[in-house]
Order: structure tokens, then sequence, then C-alpha cells
């Protein structure tokens, strides 16, 4: 057998003594919360006399998509939002806790009556992109919108109108899906599948358990004794309303959590007793190398594995593949002749192996245990891959079906009967072809070109080219999008997409590129209704609170108002307004999974904002599987925890995901050639100022959290960069120049910059705001053709 026992490929041009001096020199300061003050600005305090209010409501935070959905007292004098707090509800406790809101939430008065609002409906004058536009009737708007709607219809057909992704609302009658709902009525639309947030580990995480739903409910947690926070930062990007609370609960109880992340986190700062950095896009090498320290030391689950999976090793192959590779074959060389240790993951993903050993150890022995995958790790090249090496762990350790533990994967909560999510209803689409999300710009660039090759589902390939988009709640067309200098280029091609319509609050990168922009309302001037996001624990009311300033309306009223002009008005209404459509939600789902939520009328007199379901007995995933595996198979081929999957075996597809899972060198990583010339690795987080790129324009969120790009000190010295200089950092694919911050919270050989920055384009198209989607890449995962977005190399100079 070989084993890669060289250092040539410790980090960046460092010794492996270097790297140990570095990462020892951190030690344990680098966890205090001390350190957060690394990003955190200095803020002046700056009290007010307090107000009397003519009113105090309670209502949901504004429903975009940080992860969490949290309780408001908004103060209201003289029809005004004057102040915001959050939930203070007495007897804060586990099974019903307070639903506290983030700084997010806390500065959305600064958004709500931000100067650069959208006040009336605008058409572009000059070209797309340029930000040129003159201002129009609502009239003027529908009418060309009508016109523009049919016009494509009968050009191209239904199957040329796309209502792209986008989550900037989640209040069941405002947002993308009333777009969805109008098309629906006239012929439909294009449809997508997954999503830009976790495509990879949706699409992989039932190859292995033949479902989605993974983990135990929140509750669970606290019963837990060691806990990994893989990739995962609850405590900036929320996954679940306050989910770092029942985190601090598991620490209260005993529990030593472990954060392994390229980043030191607030999750890593608040919860971990230990932070491991890791090189991006090698999580599955130390997961290997885990599975190598349970194996040749003896400590893994055996009795577990043997009963309850297949793949392991070759005595549980599938039949008619016994000479195939096993998982254990892999682990141990077999095949390839190289022996997944300590040390080949070292040189792989800087860990250090005594660090790897330590942890394999811990893993297996200390329980229950759970490891709990963030969804960072899969927005790579081959993601897939590190989301079932996570499920194998789970398996090896025994950790499924127990309270405490965690299967791993998407770990959707432990089933209370789904999400609360998007009710309001959207009908039947006539048409059934459908894109993966991410693959939009394809279809707009080749149409029929596009088969099932590349994802298409519903038909072999796409029958027309996209040549209308109507965009509502999103800003995914460009800022969130790949590579954004090229999705601009296919988007000021007006032969490409002719018609785009977008719905916004402000000028948003996304704005600037449509033909006609409608103003929208924001959640205090609509009703709306939301669920506690990827834990349905609660149900919050989102009252009407003030008034739509100038001529804005709503996503509803919009879509009511152009379904009467397409003549299916009544149809699209029902004879309802978003009120009427909110107390319809809520008799439905008195009648099956809520039947004891407050009837409308009784929610707005309580002004309690919020349902609760307590949780007295946290659900458990896998629980009645573990107890009698043949009784409860689950939908895998083989009824098992597959961790060899014959189904991605038969694939047999280039590039695809292997059967287990394997390390894989992604396309863009510092050990191949382009490296020389771009050495650094970037990734982009959830930034505590922002959701996604909403409350970029928000003064009071970005003193909190300027947008800078972090970098070690190490590789700031060897650029001669400060902190607080400006730098350029920049790849084939673009620059940016923005401040920065010199850090020990990131790794050596990586730089951070947060996601959803707006794209601020100089006349040398320069972005000077820092959109890290300048930088990346259009290529998608071999499995999901998700988004791979985190695969990107780069250089950083001084400027």
């Amino acid at each position: 057998m070989k084993e890669r026992a060289d250092n040539s490929n410790i980090p960046f041009g460092l010794s492996r003594r270097e790297f140990l001096k570095w990462s020892s020199a951190l030690g344990t300061t680098a966890l205090t919360v001390g350190s957060a003050s690394e990003v955190i600005s200095s803020i002046e305090s700056k009290t007010q006399p307090f107000v009397f209010a003519d009113q105090i409501i309670r209502t949901g935070c504004p429903a975009h998509n940080c992860g969490g959905r949290c309780l408001l007292k908004v103060y209201v004098k003289n029809k005004k939002i004057i102040r915001i707090e959050t939930d203070d509800r007495p007897n804060d406790n586990i099974e019903d806790p307070q639903l506290r809101a983030c700084i997010r939430g806390r500065a959305y008065r600064k958004r709500q009556y931000h100067p650069e609002r959208l006040k009336y409906p605008l058409k572009r004058i000059g070209k797309r992109g340029e930000g040129k536009f003159e201002r129009i009737t609502w009239n003027e708007a529908y009418d060309k919108i009508v016109s523009e709607i049919n016009r494509i219809k009968d050009n191209y057909g239904n199957s040329a109108i796309y209502v792209p992704y986008g989550t900037g609302s989640y209040n069941q009658v405002n947002g993308r899906q009333t777009a969805v709902r109008l098309f629906n009525l006239i012929g439909g639309s294009l449809g997508f599948y997954n999503s830009y947030s976790w495509a990879a580990i949706s699409k992989a995480t039932p190859y292995v358990f033949g479902t989605s739903v993974t983990g135990n409910q929140r509750q669970d947690w606290v019963n837990s004794k060691y806990i990994i926070m893989w990739s995962w930062n609850p405590c900036e990007m929320r996954d679940g309303t306050n989910s770092e609370y029942f985190l601090k609960k598991a620490k209260e109880n005993g529990a030593k959590i472990i954060c392994i992340d390229p980043r030191m986190s607030m999750s890593a700062v608040a919860l971990a007793d230990e932070w491991i950095p890791i090189r991006p896009g090698t999580d599955v090498a130390m997961m290997s190398a885990m599975a190598y320290v349970m194996i040749t030391e003896n400590i893994y689950d055996k009795d577990f594995v043997a009963k309850y999976c297949v793949g392991f090793d070759s005595s549980q192959m599938p039949k008619g593949l016994e000479k195939e590779e096993s998982y254990k074959d892999y682990i141990l060389g077999t095949h390839d002749g190289i022996p997944k240790t300590p040390q080949w993951a070292e040189d792989i993903t800087t860990v250090p192996k005594e660090t790897i050993i330590r942890i394999a150890r811990e893993y297996a022995t200390i329980k229950p245990a759970m490891l709990y995958q963030g969804y960072g790790m899969q927005r790579r090249a081959y993601g897939e891959t590190a989301v079932i090496g996570g499920c194998v762990l789970a398996a090896m350790t025994g950790n499924i079906g127990i309270s405490g533990g965690c299967a791993s994967g998407i770990a959707l909560q432990a089933d209370d009967g789904g999400p609360f999510w998007n009710v309001f209803p959207t009908g039947p689409n006539p048409i059934k072809t459908r894109i993966p999300t991410f693959l939009w710009t394809e279809a707009v660039l080749r149409g029929k070109e596009l088969t099932s090759a590349e994802g298409v589902v519903g038909s072999d390939r796409l029958d027309n080219n996209i040549k209308l988009i109507y965009a509502v709640a999103t800003n995914a067309l460009i800022n969130q999008h790949a590579n954004v200098n090229r999705t601009a280029k296919i988007l000021q091609d007006e032969k490409l997409v002719e018609f785009i319509v977008v719905h916004e609050q402000f000028m948003t990168p996304t704005a600037k590129f449509a033909d006609i922009v409608l103003p929208v309302c924001t959640q205090f001037e609509v009703w709306g209704l939301e669920d506690g996001w990827k834990y349905g624990d609660e149900v919050i009311l989102m009252p009407k609170i003030v008034d739509p300033p100038y001529e804005t309306k709503s996503d509803y009223q919009i879509c009511s108002e152009i379904a009467e002009r397409l003549g299916v008005k009544d149809q699209y209404t029902e004879g309802r307004n978003e009120k009427d459509w909110i107390e319809w939600t809520i008799e439905e789902y008195r009648k099956t999974r809520f039947p004891n939520v407050p009837n409308l009328k009784e929610f707005e007199k309580s002004n309690k904002g919020v349902y609760s379901v307590p949780i007295t007995e946290p659900k458990i995933a896998f629980r009645e599987f573990r107890k009698d595996p043949k009784k409860n198979p689950l939908k895998t081929p083989s009824g098992k925890i597959e961790i060899f999957s014959k189904t991605l075996f038969e694939m047999k597809k280039p590039g695809a995901i292997p059967p287990v899972p394997k390390y894989i060198q992604e396309w863009e990583s510092p050990f191949v050639n382009e490296a020389n010339k771009y050495p650094l690795q970037a990734v982009g987080h959830h930034y505590m100022g922002r959701v996604h790129s909403t409350h970029d324009n928000n003064e009071w969120t970005d003193e909190a959290f300027p947008q800078r790009v972090f970098i070690n000190p190490i590789d700031a010295k060897e650029r001669d960069i400060n902190d607080g200089d400006e730098v350029r950092i920049f790849n084939e694919r673009g620059t940016i120049i923005m401040k920065c911050r010199v850090t020990n919270r990131i790794l050596p050989g990586v730089i951070d910059i947060p996601q959803g920055g707006w794209w601020s384009p100089d006349k040398n198209g320069i972005d000077r705001r820092g959109c890290i989607n300048v930088l990346t890449s259009e290529k998608w995962t071999p499995l999901a053709f998700g988004n791979a977005q985190h695969t990107i190399m780069v250089q950083v100079e001084k400027v």
C-alpha cells in the first residue's frame, strides 16, 4: 500500500512546522467572545429618549430568507413605526423558547423608511444595467406587461416564460408564488427545482436514507454529549429561529462542541469549545481519515453497521456487485493503493493528523453525538460527496435513530407535519418541464440544446429559450447568481431575453436590468403569515401595520390587476383579498396539522403575534427504523442505510458522484496549475448585517458589520497589506476593490468575502462593493446540477 506522507501540499508555501506554529498560536484565546471585536466595529452607544407609542403590535420579522422566523414588537405613533424590539415573552424555556430577532430585524426601521425606496412604476430608457429609467403610470406599466406576455406566448409559447428563484418574501400571499399562480392560469411557465441554498445536500441525502427528513427536533439537541458543527454557522445564518439557543442548552448540559470551518465564525466564537480550520473543499478527505481511524482502531459501531447498513465492506455489497469497491475498501486503499490515513488527509486539508485522530476517537466513543452539516460545504464542486461522507460517519458511530444523535445530511426536522411554507395555492402548472434552479442562464443561452443530461425534467429537452423573465422578490438575476459579468452580458443582449419585469423595493442590481420596475410594499405594509422556516414549531401572524407609501403596491395586488387585464381575475383572487387568504390559510391548517391555532379574529385580538407548538417529546428521526428495520424499512432500494449506493453506481455518468463518498480534487483548488496565478481560495459566508443581499443598503447594519474581505496575517504580510487597506481581488472572471480586515480568524491561504454585497461596477467594470459573485464560476455540481459558487481561486494585491 502507498501513503502520501510528503508535506508538499501543506498550505500555500508554509512548512508543516510553520503551519502548526500558526495553529497553536491561536490557542483557546481565539475562541473567546472578545475576539468578535475583529469583525464588529466599535459603535458608540446612542440612547434615545423613550417615546410613548399609540400602538405596540407584535408581528413576524419581515420574511426574507435569513433562515429564521422571529417575533418583533413594533411601536407605532402617528401611523409611523418609531421603534422595533424583539420577543420578550416571559417563561422562556426549552419547550417554547422566545423567538429573538437579530440585528437585521431590529434595524428594519432604517430600511422601512430608507430615502431610496422605489416610489413609482418605472420604464427603462437606457441600456439594460445602466439604471436609467423614467416614471410611468400603473396603467402604462400594466399595458406594456400584458402586451409583452401575449406577444411572447404567441411567438414562442408559455415555456419561454420564466419566474426565477426568489426568496425575498416568505409571507404566504406575497413573493414569487403570486406570479407563479398568475402564469399557471394563462398556460403556465417554465418551472425549476432545487435551490441556490441546498441543491446538493437535498439531492444527495436521499441516496443514503431515502428521505430528507434526517434530523431530530431541535429540542432533542440538548441531549447530545458531543456536537460537530461541520461548516455550520447558525449564529449568523440562523438555520431555524434561535437554533443557537438549543446548542447553548446542550453545552450547559455538558456537551462538547467542535466547529470545523475555514473561518472562525460567530458560531465558533459563541458556541464551540474548539475551532478546527480546514482547507475549503477538502471535507471528505478529513471524513475519510476519521473513518480510517475508526476502522483501524476498531472503534466504529460494528453492530449498527451490520444490522442497518449496506455497502460498508465486501460482505455487504449489493447482489452482483460483490467485487466492486466498498467503502471500507476505499478507506483502506484496497483498490487504489492509497490508504486514507490522517497523514494523507493532513496534506490535503491542513488539519494536523493528531487533531484528526483525536476528533475521530471522540466522535466514535462519546455517546450520543451529532454531526450537523451546514450548507456552505455542499455549495462546491462535488458538494454531494461531502454530504454523503457526513452521513456515513453518523452511521459508523451508530448515532442514528437515538436521542441526542443526528443522521446528518440535510437534517430536515423529524416529521411533525412538515414546514408551513408557501401555502398560497399556485395551482397546477400546465408546463411540466423544469430546469435546475442554477441553470437558468443556460436555458437563456442554449434553450433547446439543454436536455435531461443537464437536469431537464418533465421532457427530454427544452422547447424554447427563456424569452420573458418575471422576477419577484429576487436579486438572483445578477447579484446572487454566479459569474456576474457573464450574467450581465447575457441579460444585456435583448435578442436573448426580450422582456424583463422586476418587483422591487429598491433599485437593486437586478432591478437595473429590468425593462419595467414595479414598486412593492414591505412586510409592514401588507398582511402576511409565516412559519418556523426549517423547523415548523410556530405560526406567526403578520398584520398590516402601516400604509404603503407613494404608489407602492403588494405583489398580490399587482398580479391581481394584471390577471384582470388577462381575463382571469376571478380565478386568480377567488374573491379574496390578502387578509382573506390569510384567514383561509389558517382555517386550512386548523383542519390538518395545527388544530389549535387560533382563528384570525382570535389571533388579532390577542396581539400575541405567535402560536407556538410546545415540544415536550422531541421527535427522533429513524427511531422506528432502528427499533425494527424489517418492519420499518427505509425508502432506499435496500430498505437500509446505503453507504454504497447501487443507484449512483448504475448511473455510470462521467464526472458523476461515486457510489461511496470519495475525496475528489476540485476543478479550482490549490492543487491545480492555475494556483500559481491565483493562489488563494475565496469563500463567502452569510453576514450578520444582511439577509443575502437584503439590507446591504441599510446604514445601521453596515455600521455594525461593514463589508470587508478577511485575510490572514500571513497572506497579508506577503503582500504588504495592513488592516484597513484597500485591496484588489481578482481572477479571470472579474475584479473587486474593497477594504480588508487582517485577522487570524481565517485560515492562511483563504480569503473570505461576506456574500450579498450589491454589485457596484465602476466605469472600468471593477466592483467597488464586494460582490463575491464577480469572482464565482457558473459551473454546477454533477448530481444535483446545483450551485458550486464557493469553488473559487483568486489573487489579492494591495491597491
